[in-house]
């Protein structure tokens, strides 16, 4: 891999490191609750899978840029242009979920995310197949972060204690 590799694959890093950087005491604990979900990993290890995603999708990024020539022009424009919506959509989402600890709007913008990768992989496909299916992990990953933002939004939705049932009127 060139040196334009490591930048492409560093690339994505950039804004989860600002946001470690500006709020590191506010990344612990972020799915500790009243409702706390029993699958949901310990924030070190989502931290861990999206460094390797977005590594994966920085390597994915690298290989469309090389096979459309190396360069910044025309060809670039929607290929690359999706994926910098991309990241930024998905910084949005880190920052939403761990520091403002809002699921419900992480939640909207996983949805959007997801569709900006599947639209990704799409194009990629025509360029370089396997950067495309680099794309496969990071939906597989985007269905489980979903899953757990739907969870603690509708938990946050809900007060602590559930209503109890009316009884119903016997005859």
């Amino acid at each position: 891999m060139r040196p334009q590799g490591a930048i492409f694959v560093a690339l994505p890093h950039l804004g989860p490191i600002l946001i470690w950087l500006l709020a590191p005491h506010r990344l612990s604990g972020w799915c500790n609750g009243s409702k706390k979900l029993t699958w949901c990993p310990p924030h070190r290890v989502l931290l861990l899978v999206w460094t390797v995603i977005y590594s994966i999708i920085g390597y994915a990024s690298y290989l469309v840029w090389k096979d459309l020539g190396r360069g910044f022009g025309w060809p670039l424009a929607l290929p690359l242009g999706l994926y910098a919506v991309q990241l930024v959509i998905s910084w949005t989402v880190l920052t939403l979920f761990f520091v403002a600890r809002t699921p419900g709007l992480a939640l909207l913008h996983l949805l959007l995310l997801y569709g900006l990768v599947v639209s990704m992989a799409l194009i990629w496909h025509p360029i370089n197949k396997l950067a495309a299916l680099l794309l496969l992990p990071f939906l597989a990953w985007l269905t489980v972060f979903t899953s757990i933002a739907y969870h603690l939004w509708r938990d946050s939705l809900c007060p602590e204690h559930p209503p109890q049932p009316s009884g119903e009127k016997s005859d």
